[in-house]
């Protein structure tokens, strides 16, 4: 395949005629294809070769399984081309490491065919250019490369499914955080990576064509919010972007081209969609990804889609989404969404949340005059047995897990400490053994609905927050959700006496108390909080006052900022951001009036990621002199950590200042403080 690649590039470059003729191309080693034994034909100058013919079985969607329990609402005046995606980039990795997939009667069934049975019409595929070490060792997530592409693309061909190609244009995972540069690129100039770029998926898109897959669109960058590839201008983003489409145009010109950004919660999106019309960027799809823990409201994504719709006379779509279907974990790994997740969360982690998220989701894209919604990684699910150890193996030797300890060359501040397995089999339309979910029929019954009886499917856990000393007066009801996630109150009886909740009341402290609504468990979360003497201690006035923030680095964002799920509680938390190395330096602080002579103690929180190198400490100061720090670190998303300042000797009449220090290395990194506390001992 390498050799007929070879010459077909050859022949275009020297033809001058099919993409860039005044432009040398530099052709990069792609990697691990395999050699052909066939002679390649001859081909015309420019000319592409004839296509290798696909074998097609015909798949028709199957209607609703007899008894399907799932409520489903149709999303009226659906498209019949409207795009139904999956992602099921893991799947050779996964299927290498044992796993093993089955329909609803449980038979074993090549996945996609199952996905196709099921009303999925497009499959993703991420494409990395080199994520394997100089010994040939992985770097996991699928050692995704564009042989990866060829194997699903041919499958998801012969069930006649589209391709969607998504280039990352790196050598491991790029998104907001993370477009670092593949190897092969590091240290080119601007032209040089530019042509680069374009050779290089010139050369993938043309295997993919020589194998007679049908590609339906193709991605130039991977949520590419203000970078790509290790370039952090809009000029040059767009440089690439644009070497990319034009190769899409040279082999696939059917095929649409998408640019894909993340974070629709920002308002950042009409910049974005400005600086692509700025620089004539030659694109057909703006989508953006969209996860319902941390990415706003429906309406909002609507809106932000339908806006940059109406500006740029685009076609927008969901490239990314997904949600739980529970919260356990299958492969000793840890999940991105547990049931200590403090997130969003719209729906019950069911089958049934599933479904209403696919659902709502569809309905948001199709108010915006969207063209489709692809699901991530609907078929990722853990592999292995009964240890972390046996699946350690697995994940080493074939790139099943989301990242190997090989990973840390390319990555050493992330992948590097944090390797591991599959963070997302409870987001799976398939159980741990493989047996699809009844919620993948949603792809087809989305089109006509599945109007059944409602049924309660679980019920709200309740949070109750109270100062100390101040009355505690249980709820009487609790809201069931019911499968069309509406609410319906039901009566509730807790199992606890008035001695116990007088004894809590008094004291600080953190309870969980159960109760029975019907023949439901109910769960109610009781928070004694301590009198706090800090003013607006959780950001949730949405005004800075009284904090004040010292930029010392030059950070390029340092702002408050309104997102609960990034929030430990609330809706509003201080937020730091910088693209730039060495930049993240500042301190967060204020000095509360009022205080009398006395011990205290002061609390804040931080988390975050993609740091580096990092000082971070909570601090308390007397008249300007630093009486106390207690150290904190950042680790990763939704990983909150305290740092307490205790013993905090105060008199009356001093200047008290609590806050927090932050310093650190790396380029993109970023987090989010919360929750400040200060009390008497």
């Amino acid at each position: 395949m390498k050799k007929l690649i070879a010459l077909l590039l050859a022949v275009l470059l020297l033809a001058g005629c099919a993409a860039e003729p005044t432009n040398p191309v530099q052709t990069p080693e792609s990697g691990k294809a395999a050699e052909s034994t066939e002679a390649p034909e001859t081909l015309a100058p420019g000319e592409l070769p004839k296509p290798a013919v696909i074998e097609r079985e015909l798949v028709s969607p199957q209607g609703k399984l007899e008894g399907c329990g799932l409520y489903v609402k149709a999303v009226e005046g659906l498209p019949e081309d409207f795009i139904f995606g999956m992602d099921a980039s893991q799947v050779p990795a996964l299927e290498a490491s044992g796993v093993k997939y089955y329909d609803a009667a449980g038979e074993e069934k090549d996945v996609f065919q199952i996905l196709a049975e099921n009303g999925v019409n497009m499959i993703r595929v991420r494409v990395w250019n080199d994520p394997f070490d100089a010994q040939g060792h992985g770097y996991g997530g699928g050692n995704c490369t564009i042989d990866t592409a060829l194997e699903i693309g041919r499958r998801a061909t012969k069930y006649g499914m589209k391709l969607l190609v998504d280039f990352h244009y790196s050598d491991f995972w790029a998104d907001p955080g993370k477009q670092m540069v593949p190897k092969a690129w590091a240290g080119m100039s601007l032209e040089d990576k530019e042509a680069a770029l374009f050779s290089y998926t010139w050369e993938s898109l043309a295997a993919l064509y020589a194998a007679g897959v049908d590609v339906g669109m193709v991605q130039v960058g991977n949520e590419t919010n203000g970078a790509m590839c290790g370039e952090t201008e809009w000029s040059a983003i767009t440089r690439l972007m644009a070497a990319g489409s034009r190769a899409v145009r040279a082999v696939f010109p059917e095929a649409k081209v998408a640019v894909h950004f993340a974070n629709p919660e920002s308002g950042r999106y009409p910049t974005y969609a400005t600086n692509l019309k700025i620089y004539g960027l030659d694109y057909d799809v703006f989508g953006t990804s969209y996860y319902p823990y941390w990415h706003g409201t429906l309406e909002n994504l609507t809106g932000v889609l339908a806006q940059v719709k109406a500006a740029t006379g685009k076609d927008v779509m969901v490239l990314e989404t997904s949600y739980a279907w529970t919260t356990e974990d299958s492969d000793f790994s840890g999940n991105t969404i547990s049931a200590d997740s403090v997130v969003d969360q719209p729906y019950p982690y069911t089958p049934q949340g599933q479904v209403n998220h696919l659902r709502a989701v569809t309905q948001a894209v199709q108010d915006a005059g969207g063209i489709g919604v692809c699901y991530w990684e609907g078929t990722w699910i853990g592999v292995g047995g009964a240890s972390r150890e046996e699946n350690q193996k697995l994940w080493e030797q074939y790139g099943s897990g989301w990242a190997s300890s090989y990973a840390a060359e390319y990555d050493p501040d992330d992948a590097g400490k944090w390797y591991g397995g599959d963070a997302v089999d409870n987001q799976a339309f398939f159980d741990a053994g493989g047996r699809v979910l009844e919620s993948l029929m949603a792809f087809n019954l989305i089109r006509y609905g599945n109007d059944v009886a409602l049924e309660a499917q679980s019920l709200e856990e309740i949070q109750v927050r109270i100062t100390l000393g101040d009355p505690l007066n249980l709820p009487e009801t609790v809201n069931a959700v019911m499968t069309d996630n509406s609410r319906v109150a039901l009566p509730v009886e807790w199992n606890v006496d008035a001695e116990t909740l007088e004894e809590w009341s008094a004291a600080v402290g953190s309870h969980e108390i159960r109760g029975k609504a019907g023949d439901m468990e109910a769960v109610l979360h009781l928070s004694v909080e301590g009198v706090n003497l800090l003013e607006n201690p959780s950001f949730e006035t949405g005004a800075d006052a009284p904090w004040v923030a010292d930029n010392l680095g030059g950070c390029k964002e340092l702002m408050l900022e309104q997102k609960a799920g990034d929030s430990l509680t609330g809706e509003w938390h201080y937020h730091f951001w910088s693209p730039d190395a060495d930049k993240v330096e500042f301190t967060l602080e204020q000095s509360p009036a009022g205080l009398r002579t006395g011990s205290y103690s002061f609390t804040i929180h931080i988390m975050g990621g993609d740091c580096g190198e990092a000082e971070v400490y909570a601090y308390a100061k007397l008249d300007g002199q630093t009486v106390g720090t207690a150290p904190m670190e950042i680790t990763a998303w939704n990983e909150w950590h305290a740092g307490t300042v205790s013993g905090i000797r105060y008199t009356e009449g001093q200047t008290l200042t609590v806050g927090v220090y932050v310093k650190t290395n790396a380029a993109g990194a970023w987090g989010k403080i919360d929750d400040a506390v200060l009390s008497l001992e």
